[in-house]
């Protein structure tokens, strides 16, 4: 291969070397919230393993954790709060005015 096609090609290994999702001393628990949030999406979806980065075991780990806090109110089911705030705006822009109504003949 030519030195000017190898300039074209990607190099598959990244030059950042990420930290691990979980450290080794960290508890996988519903009551470590600050853990528990890193897994979650803003709608409060579960991530995935892949966008996690995390083992099968940890995931479980991880998914049963976030089940047990959303049973116990630790957590939402949902993040509605843009959803709500759309309603709002809508009720206040279709509220009705006071004023005289008029028959239909």
């Amino acid at each position: 291969m030519d030195k000017s096609k190898r300039l074209f090609l990607k190099s598959k290994r990244s030059f950042r070397r990420r930290l691990p999702p979980i450290q080794p001393g960290e508890r996988i628990d519903y009551r470590n919230m600050s853990l528990i949030n890193r897994f979650l999406s803003e709608q409060g979806k579960i991530l995935s393993r892949r966008v996690n980065r995390l083992s099968l075991k940890q995931q479980r780990l991880v998914t049963i954790a976030i089940k047990q806090a959303r049973i116990l109110s630790l957590l939402p089911f949902m993040n509605n709060e843009k959803h709500f705030e759309r309603r709002v705006e809508r009720r206040k822009s279709t509220a009705r005015t006071p004023g005289f109504r008029t028959k239909k003949k």
